[in-house]
């Protein structure tokens, strides 16, 4: 089982790896009401207090980078101790994987450091972020490049749930039962997932929210010597950037928040969002082939209903089902270079092989050639299953699948079904109905929406700026399609987001640039 949130560059890559026939490597809410929610926490006087000078005044001991797949000498790694629990500061600390690259116009023209955050929740930064630099090059004149791993993710505690041989099990499990028994194999699947997490990660599993991690980039700024925080942070990192500003207005520098998760949103309302998000990405894609979008999706409604039925056979040896076939279709969404993959692949099932969409659904995966899988999609569901405190049950669903259907023949059962499986019999509550992102007082932070964006619709970035407050939040929209708008291909958008960063200039709201 795997939620549709993903930053553009990962599924690019997936995408990139699926196209050579195997899987990459390792590396869903209503309109909720701000009222009666619990705050992240209360406003920052801009410090992060409370802290042991062991920890705000540590010294970190850059090096090369190590391992099979380490980045040349340009960039460095290092560890950064956090606390485990903040709450027991002088207690138990963790470690975080740190990379930079340090800024190469020279100390005279260095403006500070800008943080990466790539998306997820459960994203490796400290893997993304060198493939990451020939888009960012004018940035790096000016500033050291800087990402890490956030808790519980790859090489910062990185959380393992289950063993290759028992995901590609889980693989056969239904995600949109049919019947009795295949919704008690779904629940079950679910629930036993819960428990390998729990196993891993012990208690660990309390402290990987998205605060946490807010907190964490604090004390990085810190350790690294800024006075305010500079962030570049996409999909689910606009999330963390928000929740940041909440905490610590007073030290937001020049944040920019791009492919904008709807602040607004509790679980239902995301998965909604979601729904409709991808099946408006299928629709123009749909139309670039020459097809009726109603009669396109339902095209594809009878074929998962057929693999449903009848799972086909690959080159590999395994089956596609309609949970992996799904999966398969959702991948080359995440951007329009996707969409002729997609074609083939699709003209590949209706062939009766599917091996093109099982191998985009293993890119999404993270399942490689050898079978093995990476961790991100475990990360992502421990980190947003403590977030959300939404758990709808099985009934609750139920209910909700008609409205689900309406918004997406295709993806809506499937979305529908995630709300009550993603967390279900979770072993530990969640936070928050809503991540709590108001910053009153904090510099203006610039918002890019995406009007095509699949995984993080358009309108998540109005309610952003809006929540954000009066003068905080500046929204500029891009015309495109794809997950996310910086870097993918809009030299409008390449200019502004430039020029705010380098120079502080702030565009006006509501600019948009065209496609």
């Amino acid at each position: 089982m795997t939620r549709f949130a993903r930053w553009t560059a990962a599924a690019a890559a997936a995408l990139l790896v699926a196209g050579c026939g195997s899987g990459s490597s390792e590396g869903g809410k209503d309109e909720g009401k701000n009222s009666g929610r619990p705050s992240a926490g209360a406003p920052s006087s801009g410090t992060t207090s409370g802290l042991p000078a062991s920890l705000t005044s540590q010294k970190l001991d850059w090096g090369r980078c190590k391992g099979s797949s380490a980045p040349g000498s340009g960039w460095q790694c290092a560890t950064l101790k956090v606390p485990l629990d903040y709450a027991k500061p002088d207690g138990e600390t963790i470690g975080l994987a740190l990379i930079r690259s340090k800024a190469t116009g020279g100390q005279s023209k260095r403006i500070g450091s800008l943080l990466f955050n790539f998306g997820g929740p459960g994203g490796s930064g400290v893997d993304t972020m060198p493939s990451y630099e020939s888009v960012v090059g004018p940035l790096h004149e000016r500033y050291d490049l800087v990402s890490w791993d956030p808790r519980g993710v790859a090489a910062s505690e990185g959380v393992r749930c289950r063993s290759d041989k028992a995901i590609q099990t889980a693989e056969s499990v239904d995600a949109t039962p049919d019947d009795a028994a295949e919704e008690t194999a779904y629940f079950k699947d679910a629930a036993d997932f819960g428990k390998g997490c729990a196993k891993a990660a012990g208690k660990l599993l309390s402290h990987v929210s998205t605060t946490d991690t807010a907190r964490d980039m604090d004390l990085m700024r810190q350790v690294l010597g800024d006075g305010t925080m500079h962030y570049l942070g996409f999909s689910y990192g606009t999330e963390l950037g928000g929740v940041y500003a909440h905490l610590f207005p007073k030290n937001v520098g020049r944040l920019v928040l791009d492919a904008v998760v709807d602040p607004s949103a509790d679980t239902v309302g995301h998965a909604k969002n979601q729904t409709l998000g991808f099946q408006r990405a299928l629709d123009d894609y749909l139309k670039s082939t020459g097809q009726d979008p109603k009669q396109g999706s339902q095209k594809i409604v009878d074929l998962l209903n057929r693999i449903d039925a009848n799972p086909l056979p690959t080159a590999d040896g395994r089956k596609l089902t309609q949970t992996l076939a799904l999966t398969g279709i959702v991948l080359p969404l995440y951007s329009k270079e996707g969409w002729p993959r997609l074609t083939d692949a699709l003209k590949g099932a209706e062939g009766g092989d599917g091996s093109g969409l099982l191998a985009l659904a293993d890119g999404y995966n993270d399942r490689d050639s050898s079978g093995h899988y990476g961790t991100t999609t475990h990360s992502q569901r421990v980190i947003s299953c403590l977030d959300d405190k939404q758990r709808p049950t099985p009934a609750q669903t139920k209910k909700l699948l008609p409205e689900f259907e309406r918004i997406s023949p295709v993806f809506g059962d499937f979305m529908g079904w995630d709300t009550a499986g993603w967390c279900h019999d979770w072993p530990v509550a969640g936070q928050y109905d809503n991540p709590e992102v108001s910053a009153p007082g904090a510099a203006p932070i610039l918002i890019v929406g995406n009007t095509g964006d699949p995984a993080t619709p358009y309108e998540g970035a109005r309610r952003m700026a809006d929540q954000l407050g009066k003068g905080v939040g500046v929204e500029l929209t891009w015309k495109g399609e794809g997950h996310g708008a910086y870097g993918s291909g809009s030299e409008c958008v390449d200019s502004t987001v430039n020029s705010y960063l380098l120079d502080g200039t702030v565009p006006k709201d509501g600019k948009v640039c065209a496609s």
